[in-house]
């Protein structure tokens, strides 16, 4: 069983909601680290919740399933949520399981701000 790695997580405050940036993979090692700081930024109550996804290359379905979760618990605390700047192939992953339907997609973290 691999262990777990914690991942860079960098968060910036906009006055239309916070950014969360999460830099590598986002894989079963990540996942438990990316859920814990996705947790704390949506326990704040954020207005808006912006994942910038620039800096992910490779997410496996632990990494699409703690963005389903993470949008679960945004929907019931009525905070809008946007995934934007998707590598090709973490979009992929998005369009082959069709959850390009379910989230919110922007090209850019400043059309998420503004979705």
């Amino acid at each position: 069983m691999a262990e777990a790695e914690q991942i860079e997580v960098q968060i910036n405050r906009h006055p239309a909601g916070l950014v969360v940036r999460p830099v590598g993979d986002v894989d079963l090692s990540r996942s438990p680290s990316f859920r814990g700081e996705l947790k704390k930024v949506l326990d704040e109550g954020p207005g808006r919740l912006v994942i910038d996804l620039s800096s992910v290359p490779y997410m496996d379905s632990s990494g699409v399933a703690t963005l389903v979760e993470c949008l679960q618990i945004a929907r019931r605390g009525s905070i809008p949520l946007v995934l934007c700047a998707m590598q090709t192939k973490v979009r992929s992953v998005f369009e082959i399981a069709r959850l390009d339907s379910v989230f919110t997609i922007s090209e850019s973290v400043e059309t998420a701000l503004e979705a």
